[in-house]
């Protein structure tokens, strides 16, 4: 019985699949890609790795599928979630489980990340965080292993059974802040978040999947949308009046110029909030709110 399973959600994520898996069969790792309705060679890409695959018939985002993938390993007593464009560096595993071991009161567990031009990824707040304060973002990186205000989505460990008690991932939420909310509810509950220093991981940051026309103001939609969300849900100041006065008028010069780019990120921005504001959920926006509410 594996005591630990990779959960790999993938869309459109050739690419970046191979050296995932990889990396991950070097591990000993056996690895389960949940495929998010993928157009790319995705599917036959993971197959041909060997890992086991779960198709999903439409792309119901990042932590909808991960909860799928996470309760198709039935077998596991750890899950490692990770996204495609994360490669585990040689001895990264044994670093986390041994880390688990350590610390018995760890809820979640992530490695170092390092990011494409060799920084080391730490973020030193979350706008859900009651915990470990730290309202200016100061970064003061940390040396060894370390509890933390937030742990990156991009790569985390937590135990099978400790993740479905919680609920997994929000699945009202279809992007943005599903790590946010889950490191909130694991701390909530009375579990460590712990940064894993000798675990390492290099992250491609947004090479998961390939370029798609629209994707920009699609996900700045979801991300001013699940910020509104979050807020809401843990009693946080709304944040959408701001985020439309800010990017509304930003979106309509660059409508007016004719710059494509800022269209998408300003003009994203300020329908995702004005979308929370009216009160459309996440899941209607994807055509997902039918098939959530059988």
């Amino acid at each position: 019985m594996p005591s630990l399973v990779a959960i790999v959600v993938a869309h459109d994520s050739a690419q970046a699949l191979p050296g995932c898996l990889a990396a991950l069969a070097a591990e000993h790792v056996p690895a389960l890609v949940v495929d998010n309705a993928s157009r790319d060679a995705s599917v036959a890409v993971a197959e041909a790795a060997g890992a086991r695959v779960v198709r999903m018939p439409r792309n119901e985002g990042y932590g909808r599928a991960n909860n799928r993938g996470v309760a198709a390993a039935s077998q596991a007593e750890r899950v490692l979630i990770l996204n495609p464009d994360v490669t585990l560096r040689p001895g990264a595993v044994d670093a986390l489980l041994a880390a688990a071991r350590a610390y018995p009161d760890a809820g979640l567990l992530a490695p170092r990340l390092v990011e494409p031009d060799g920084r080391f990824f730490y973020q030193p707040r979350s706008l859900l965080a009651p915990y470990l304060t730290n309202p200016k973002g100061r970064r003061s990186l940390p040396e060894g292993d370390a509890c933390a205000p937030f742990l990156s989505g991009a790569c985390l460990m937590i135990r099978r059974d400790l993740f479905l008690a919680l609920g997994g991932f929000d699945p009202n939420l279809f992007l943005f802040y599903e790590d946010d909310d889950l490191c909130r509810r694991v701390a909530d509950a009375g579990h460590a978040l712990v940064h894993v220093h000798g675990a390492q991981a290099l992250h491609g940051r947004g090479r998961s999947s390939a370029p798609d026309p629209g994707r920009v103001f699609r996900t700045r939609w979801h991300q001013a949308w699940s910020r509104a969300y979050v807020s809401a849900k843990y009693g946080l100041p709304d944040p959408s009046p701001g985020m439309l006065a800010v990017n509304a008028p930003k979106a309509a010069l660059a409508r007016l110029i004719r710059h494509r780019g800022l269209w998408e990120r300003y003009g994203g921005s300020a329908a995702g909030a004005f979308a929370a504001l009216r009160g459309r959920t996440a899941l209607a926006r994807e055509g997902l709110d039918r098939e959530a509410s059988r």
